[in-house]
C-alpha cells in the first residue's frame, strides 16, 4: 500500500523559481512509490486549505518547501495532529534549516524529509503567537522591518538591509526581565528569544541551546559596539563577551522602557513593550539528518 505524502511549497519565498524542485519531489516520490499531493501556498487562508487537505488524504509526512515562516505555518496547522515534517529549504534565510544541519545538496534533503527519523521540537509561545526558531527586539528586528519594506530579496537584501539598519541604530533600551523567580534589568541593544543555536547566515548566537530540552534562551546583547552588533547580524562573532547575558528559562516576561521592534522567524511583528514567553514542549515532530 503506497504512503501519501502532502508536499506544501511557497512559491515565492527566497525570490527562487520552484519549478525544479516541484519535478525533483515528483520523482522522488514516484521511484519510492509514495502518492504525491501538492499545495502551493497563496497567502490567503493556507492554514485552513492545509488542515482540509490532511483531513482528505491523512498523509504520513509533510515535506515542506520554504522558509521558516512556511514551516510554522504548517506546524500550527497540524498542532492536532500526529505527523512528521519534512523540510525541503527554499526561504530566503532558512535559520531552522541551517540549525539542523540539513545538506546542500535537493537529493539529500530528499531522502532525509521523506524517509529519515525524527526529533519531538519545542516551539515558544510569545505573547499568544508561536516561535519555532529565533525571535528578537531590538536591532535584528529593525532589519527584518527594513528588508520586508524593501524590494531586494535573498542574501544581498539582507547584506543592504544590515548597512541601513546599523547606520540607522537607535539608542540602547532598558529592559526588566523576570524569569527562574529573578528580576533582572539589563540596558540592552538586542534580546534574542532563542529555540536554537544560528540565525541563517550560520551565526551561532546561542551555543548551548537545543530545540528539544523544555527550555528556551534569553540572549541579552547588551553595550556592544556597532561594529560587534554588525557582525552579530551579518558574519559571526565569540559571544563569550561580558557584554552578552544567557538565561535558560522555561518561562519569562520582558519590559522595555520604550516601544522595540520585535520579530519572530522572520516576520516583524510591530515595536513592543512587554512580551510574555512560555516554552511548548514537544510540538512538533521534525525529520532530521
Amino acid at each position: 500500500m503506497k504512503k501519501n505524502i502532502l508536499f506544501v511549497v511557497n512559491p515565492i519565498s527566497g525570490d527562487l523559481d520552484k519549478s525544479n524542485l516541484i519535478e525533483a519531489v515528483e520523482e522522488f516520490a514516484a521511484t519510492n512509490h509514495f502518492d504525491l499531493e501538492i499545495y502551493e501556498t497563496t497567502g490567503k487562508n493556507d492554514l485552513k486549505e492545509i488542515q482540509k487537505i490532511y483531513d482528505q488524504y491523512i498523509p504520513e509526512r509533510i515535506v515542506v518547501a520554504g522558509g521558516d515562516g512556511t514551516i510554522k505555518m504548517v506546524a500550527e496547522a497540524m498542532e492536532e495532529h500526529d505527523v512528521i515534517i519534512g523540510i525541503l529549504p527554499a526561504g530566503s534565510a532558512n535559520g531552522l534549516s541551517v540549525d539542523l544541519n540539513l545538506p546542500a545538496g535537493i537529493e539529500e534533503n530528499l531522502k532525509i524529509a521523506f524517509l529519515n527519523h525524527y526529533i519531538e521540537m519545542d516551539m515558544i509561545c510569545i505573547n499568544g503567537k508561536k516561535s519555532i526558531h529565533l525571535s528578537d527586539l531590538g536591532l535584528n528586528a529593525n532589519l527584518v522591518k527594513n528588508y520586508e519594506e524593501s524590494d531586494v530579496r535573498g542574501f544581498w537584501g539582507y547584506a543592504l538591509q544590515a548597512f541601513t539598519t546599523l547606520k540607522e541604530a537607535e539608542e540602547p533600551f532598558v529592559a526588566t526581565i523576570s524569569a527562574n523567580n529573578k528580576i533582572e534589568e539589563h540596558v540592552a541593544r538586542m534580546i534574542v528569544i532563542a529555540n536554537s543555536q544560528k540565525y541563517g547566515t550560520g551565526v551561532i548566537i546561542n551555543p548551548n541551546g537545543a530545540m528539544n530540552d523544555g527550555k528556551f534562551e534569553l540572549v541579552i546583547l547588551k553595550n556592544l559596539d556597532l561594529l560587534l552588533i554588525g557582525k552579530i547580524i551579518t558574519g559571526n562573532m565569540p559571544i563569550d563577551s561580558d557584554d552578552v547575558v544567557i538565561i535558560s528559562t522555561d518561562k519569562a516576561t520582558i519590559k522595555t522602557d520604550y516601544p522595540v521592534n520585535f520579530q519572530i522567524d522572520g516576520e516583524y511583528c510591530g515595536a513592543q513593550t512587554s512580551l510574555e514567553i512560555h516554552i511548548l514542549h514537544k510540538q512538533m515532530k521534525l525529520a532530521v539528518p
